[in-house]
C-alpha cells in the first residue's frame, strides 16, 4: 500500500484512472472511502488521488496536535509520492479548508481549486446553529453508530433516498476515528482561519454549496466567492453537506464542466 511521509506522519493514498490529475481531500473524520459515489465517474477521464487525512483510516499522525496547515503538508507530500507536479484539487468540508491552505503554502501544487461545502474559518464564517455544533462536538464521546445517527439530518437532505443513507453510514461506521484523532481534527479546524488571505488563491476556483447545509450554512460559499477572485459559486438544490453521496449527479454534473474546461 502507498503511504507518504511528512514529519513523521505516515499518509495513506491510492489512485485510479489517468489522465490530467485530481486529488480529492475528505474532511472532519472522514475516510477516503467516502468519495466512492464520484470518484469512479472522475476516474475515466482523470487521474484520481485520494488520500486519508492524518489520524483517520489507514494514515497516522505523529501527534494529536497539529493544524491545517500540517494537513495541507500531508497532501503535498502525497502529490510528492504519486510523482505528480500540480493537480486539480476537490476538498469538501475540513477537506476543502485544507485546500485553501494548500493552494496559499503551496501555490505551485495546483492547478485548480474546487471547494465544496467548506468555510473560511474563523470570526468571518458563518457558524452553524449551536444545536448542531454541539453534537458535532459530542460525537467523540459516542459509539460509532451513535455519532454517524447523530449527524445525519446535518448533513443529508430531506430528498435523498433512506437507502443511500444507510450505505453510507455503514461505511462511516465501519472506519470511524479514535476519539482523540477525531478531537485533533476538530482542534485544528477551530484554530484555522484564511479569509484575510484569501486574495491569495490566485487559480481558477469553484465552490460548491448545497443549498441545505446545516453544518456549513450556505452563505460561507458567498464568503468564499466574494474573496476568490474570478471564482465561480454553484448552489445545489436539494442538496446538503456532503452533497458527493448525497446527490452525486448534479455534483459530478458541476465538478466535471470546470475541470473540462480547465
Amino acid at each position: 500500500m502507498p503511504y507518504a511521509n511528512n514529519a513523521g506522519a505516515r499518509i495513506y493514498w491510492e489512485e485510479s484512472g489517468s489522465g490530467d490529475p485530481v486529488l480529492l481531500i475528505m474532511g472532519l473524520g472522514y475516510t477516503s472511502e467516502m468519495w466512492h459515489r464520484v470518484r469512479p465517474a472522475l476516474s475515466e477521464h482523470y487521474r484520481t488521488v485520494v488520500l486519508d487525512n492524518r489520524g483517520v483510516g489507514r494514515s497516522e499522525a505523529s501527534s494529536l496536535f497539529f493544524s491545517m496547515k500540517d494537513m495541507a503538508d500531508d497532501a503535498a507530500a502525497v502529490l510528492d509520492a504519486a510523482g505528480i507536479a500540480a493537480a486539480h484539487v476537490f476538498g469538501i468540508s475540513m477537506g476543502g479548508m485544507i485546500a485553501q491552505e494548500l493552494a496559499l503554502q503551496h501555490a505551485d501544487r495546483v492547478k485548480s481549486l474546487i471547494l465544496g461545502c467548506t468555510a473560511c474559518g474563523g470570526r468571518e464564517a458563518v457558524s452553524a446553529a449551536a444545536g448542531v455544533l454541539e453534537v458535532l462536538s459530542a460525537r467523540a464521546t459516542m459509539t460509532p453508530e451513535e455519532g454517524v445517527w447523530a449527524m445525519a439530518p446535518f448533513i443529508y437532505d430531506d430528498s435523498t433516498p433512506r437507502s443511500r443513507v444507510e450505505e453510507d453510514l455503514a461505511i462511516r461506521i465501519r472506519t470511524f476515528p479514535q476519539p482523540e484523532s477525531y478531537l485533533a481534527q476538530l482542534r485544528a479546524i477551530r484554530s484555522w482561519g484564511s479569509h484575510s488571505r484569501l486574495a491569495g488563491i490566485t487559480v481558477p476556483t469553484l465552490i460548491i454549496q448545497g443549498e441545505t447545509d446545516k453544518l456549513i450554512p450556505p452563505d460561507n460559499g458567498r464568503i468564499l466567492a466574494e474573496a476568490i477572485a474570478g471564482s465561480e459559486l454553484v448552489m445545489l438544490k436539494d442538496a446538503s453537506h456532503i452533497f458527493p453521496t448525497d446527490k452525486p449527479e448534479a455534483s459530478l454534473a458541476a465538478i466535471l464542466r470546470f475541470l473540462k474546461s480547465r
